[in-house]
């Protein structure tokens, strides 16, 4: 019999290259270097003899024969997945519960498309929300009242391990007539005199104020809403500034709705972390989740980085 040179990896790698629309979004996907995923690909084409895909195409074009590759892994990546379930459900037990706590309010944005994948691979697990904003999702883990937080800081605890999910960079976001849309980026002393808009979470969860403003002595007045859309409003009506992931906000922005700058030459950088207790963490479908957040996160947001 003919020896067929595919293996789950090749597809993993041409649904990557699809999804991600680039080698190098594709590679970061797979966590793999750009040298390593393209020869993934060349071992393909040169064992058919035909390219798959256009070669600086953006996003990603692949001629037939890459088609009809992804058309087979599109069949057969969900039948080895649905497997492997199968087996560790069989083995440990898949069913259970997932309560997720989150910090952040921008977090459904990128979570709930992960929420959504999730429950097509793991129907048998009950996923639920804990109620509310926590200001300590942390130790929800330690007490038993949650499955996996979501926090935008890292503060190494025994018990606990933090799964790095994302970076992205901030931007702060001024009316279009405000004086500091002449500016290329803004620094600290540009917040002194303005009132900063956030979300009514503690200081302490703002990287703004934690790693910008306050080691240089800076605590501009605070309003707080709820909302991002009202966030905005009272932003483009000059009540004050306010700092987001441009992700979160890109809508509005390309309607030209508000004026985002960039913070600091180099960028100010907000990443979000998954924390789960060591022993929930070990869970095969507490894991899976986290790889889904960082696969959908990569495919529906924009300006972010992934490790």
């Amino acid at each position: 019999m003919e020896r067929i040179p595919i293996d789950v990896r090749h597809l993993q790698t041409l649904i990557a290259l699809r999804d991600s629309g680039s080698v190098s979004r594709a590679a970061t996907w797979m966590r793999l270097t750009q040298g390593a995923l393209s020869h993934h690909i060349k071992a393909l084409e040169d064992f058919y003899g035909v390219p798959l895909f256009i070669r600086k195409s953006s996003p990603v074009i692949f001629t037939p024969a890459g088609q009809r590759l992804l058309e087979a892994a599109d069949r057969v990546i969900p039948v080895l997945n649905q497997t492997t379930r199968d087996i560790l459900s069989l083995a440990k037990g898949a069913s259970g519960t997932l309560r997720i706590a989150i910090e952040c309010h921008t977090c459904f944005d990128w979570l709930m498309p992960a929420v959504d994948a999730f429950r097509a691979r793991w129907p048998e697990v009950e996923v639920d929300l804990v109620s509310g904003y926590q200001s300590d999702p942390v130790g929800l883990l330690h007490r038993g009242d949650a499955d996996l937080a979501l926090v935008s800081c890292r503060e190494p605890e025994p018990g606990v391990d933090f799964h790095h999910l994302f970076r992205s960079k901030l931007v702060a976001l001024v009316a279009n007539d405000h004086p500091l849309t002449q500016k290329d980026f803004l620094v600290a002393e540009d917040f002194s005199q303005e009132t900063l808009i956030t979300y009514p979470v503690e200081e302490e969860a703002l990287d703004i104020l934690r790693l910008l403003l306050k080691p240089a002595g800076i605590s501009p007045k605070r309003r707080t809403t709820e909302l991002t859309v009202a966030i905005l409003m009272l932003v483009a009506t000059r009540r004050g500034i306010a700092v987001l992931p441009r992700w979160a906000v890109l809508n509005y922005l390309q309607r030209q709705y508000v004026t985002a700058k960039p913070i600091t030459r180099d960028g100010l950088i907000s990443e979000i972390w998954a924390a789960t207790t060591v022993e929930q963490g070990s869970k095969p479908y507490i894991s899976e989740f986290i790889s889904l957040i960082k696969e959908t996160s990569m495919a529906t947001l924009s300006d972010i980085e992934i490790e």
